[in-house]
């Protein structure tokens, strides 16, 4: 979205994460029904935090509170690897008043934060293992192909037996229904903040915000924004980084992809950032990434 729209400016996009969906299963843990809450979710791609949380019109965020007080601990026990209301995500919002949604605290966002990874005993504290969360995604999307590909193998079998015809949460169909049979609805996307809808963020940078979204288009509607700290750790986690990013591939020169696998915390010396270039280029099906670096 961020390269799109600077490249080409007078073109309308707008950018997908299913990631806010994450704030149903806070509600469905809490034993609220995800049909009755509203709430706000600014921040930038795979960084939003719950600012906003009400249930049938009421503050939810003491809902929250006392269900951490009371219940937290019992849960901690049985809860699932890089869970949306583990150890980790409880902390972030202790330290920081509003809560990492969606991939924020996973380590499906890649960035955040690092000091619940510091050594294997402080993973193992907050219920934390990247490389088993990776593996999961990996098998789900593995069993979501399988499934498939039986289905459409079998023509005796039913394509609305394996797949329901019911409305999941994912945005797309609703979106298409938003602007194409003018349905107005509230969306959260990701649009270039250019109306300064996360204050903080560069205003030629996306966000994750919500938008009102009709056959006029999609209007972002602006947020209270997030706490000082947050905005300074989506600076440099996940703005930062992007922009590393987008100058290399505009430059098209190794020394820019270099110095952006650099920046990243885990990188342990430049000898380590070329080895994992040169493991990267080496893969087969990346030509076109090689002949854009003029290899």
């Amino acid at each position: 979205v961020t390269y799109l729209r600077r490249k080409y400016p007078q073109t309308r996009i707008a950018g997908f994460c299913h990631g806010s969906n994450g704030v149903r299963y806070v509600a469905r843990t809490l034993g609220l029904d995800p049909q009755h809450i509203t709430f706000e979710v600014p921040g930038v791609n795979h960084f939003i935090w719950l600012t906003e949380f009400r249930y049938k019109g009421q503050d939810a965020f003491p809902i929250l509170d006392k269900w951490i007080e009371e219940q937290s601990e019992a849960y901690f026990k049985t809860c699932r690897i890089s869970d949306g209301m583990g150890p980790k995500a409880i902390d972030l919002y202790k330290k920081f008043g509003v809560f990492p949604i969606g991939d924020t605290g996973n380590p499906g966002g890649g960035a955040w934060p690092f000091w619940h990874h510091a050594d294997d005993e402080t993973e193992k504290r907050y219920r934390e293992d990247p490389e088993e969360w990776y593996q999961g995604y990996f098998r789900h999307g593995i069993d979501d192909v399988k499934l498939i590909k039986d289905v459409s193998d079998n023509l005796d079998r039913r394509v609305t037996d394996a797949f329901p015809p019911k409305h999941s949460t994912e945005p797309m169909i609703p979106f298409i229904e938003a602007i194409a049979c003018d349905v107005p609805r509230i969306m959260i996307l990701n649009i270039l903040n250019d109306g300064n809808f996360v204050p903080g963020i560069p205003l030629d940078f996306q966000v994750e915000v919500p938008c009102y979204v009709s056959a006029i288009g999609v209007e972002g509607i602006k947020t209270k924004g997030l706490p000082q700290p947050v905005i300074h750790y989506a600076l440099r986690d996940r703005v930062a980084p992007v922009e590393q990013e987008l100058c290399a591939y505009r430059s098209g020169k190794i020394d820019d992809l270099l110095a952006l696998i650099m920046m990243d915390p885990w990188t342990r010396s430049e000898a380590q950032a070329r080895e994992l270039i040169d493991d990267m280029l080496s893969l087969p099906y990346l030509d076109n990434m090689r002949k854009h670096y003029g290899l």
